[in-house]
């Protein structure tokens, strides 16, 4: 599925998604994920939904990994706008992009964040008075 927003693509297509860039922002920009070795980028993304926002000559713009059971639920995670990007609005399209997809427009979504609940609050993601007596976590092995 694709969608053009201004000058840019929003796209599920796998194909588009440039693996280098993505990996490169999430492993020395992000604070989630800094650190992340190339396979298990390059493996997340094989294993997962993706969304791209491309410019015009289809250079990497943003990126969002959604996993899914595609029947209940969809976790959305490591979303981003590179910084050269950012102020065009591709984060919400992004955001958007993904709440009203075929595939996941009627399952509960989820996902966790430090500082843009007021950009998710906008499609309907709220917060929960008692998620610390819900949420469990298992931290992974060392990489």
């Amino acid at each position: 599925m694709d969608l053009k927003i201004n000058d840019f693509l929003i796209s599920d297509n796998k194909a588009h998604i440039s693996i280098p860039v993505v990996h490169k922002y999430l492993s020395e920009e992000s604070y989630w994920a800094k650190g992340r070795p190339y396979n298990i980028v390059a493996r997340s993304i094989e294993n997962s939904m993706c969304v791209g926002a491309y410019t015009k000559v289809r250079n990497q713009a943003g990126f969002a990994r959604i996993i899914t059971d595609i029947s209940t639920a969809y976790y959305i995670c490591d979303l981003f706008v590179l910084p050269e990007y950012q102020g065009n609005g591709l984060g919400k399209s992004m955001v958007q992009f993904i709440v009203n997809h075929p595939s996941l427009k009627n399952l509960a979504g989820l996902l966790l964040t430090i500082d843009a609940h007021g950009l998710y609050s906008k499609f309907g993601f709220e917060k929960t008075e008692d998620i610390q007596k819900k949420f469990m976590m298992k931290q992974r092995n060392s990489i």
